[in-house]
């Protein structure tokens, strides 16, 4: 598949995605509209890792509306922990996993050349 069919792919998926968010109850609307400003910054840059981490994200609260769980039930007490854990679940390889790596390693060659004999 070519570049222009892979983004024609995301754009439609993407749109598919805003559609079936738009058909969920305020409450839930609401949340997936706050995680997905959250994800739009710390999610997968890779486009089609992405358009499945967002629609696994309209399907999981779809089901909680279906079933009448409560938003907070679902994201729990502590929402950024519900997202950095559910990012990890499509993060591999991703930008915030690169980062994470070369602040590892940046770390790791600054303490070798301390000077203070610490270094690993």
């Amino acid at each position: 598949m070519g570049l222009i069919d892979r983004m024609v792919g995301e754009k439609r998926r993407w749109r598919q995605y805003k559609a079936r968010t738009a058909r969920l109850p305020e409450g839930y609307r609401r949340a997936v509209g706050a995680i997905e400003r959250y994800l739009m910054h710390l999610g997968p840059g890779d486009g089609a890792l992405a358009a499945t981490m967002f629609d696994d994200l309209a399907d999981l609260f779809e089901q909680a509306a279906a079933d009448g769980t409560p938003v907070r039930e679902v994201v729990g007490e502590d929402p950024v922990e519900f997202v950095d854990a559910f990012i990890r679940n499509y993060a591999k390889g991703g930008w915030i996993d690169r980062q994470r790596a070369r602040l590892v390693r940046d770390i790791d060659e600054a303490a070798a050349h301390d000077g203070t004999g610490g270094g690993s």
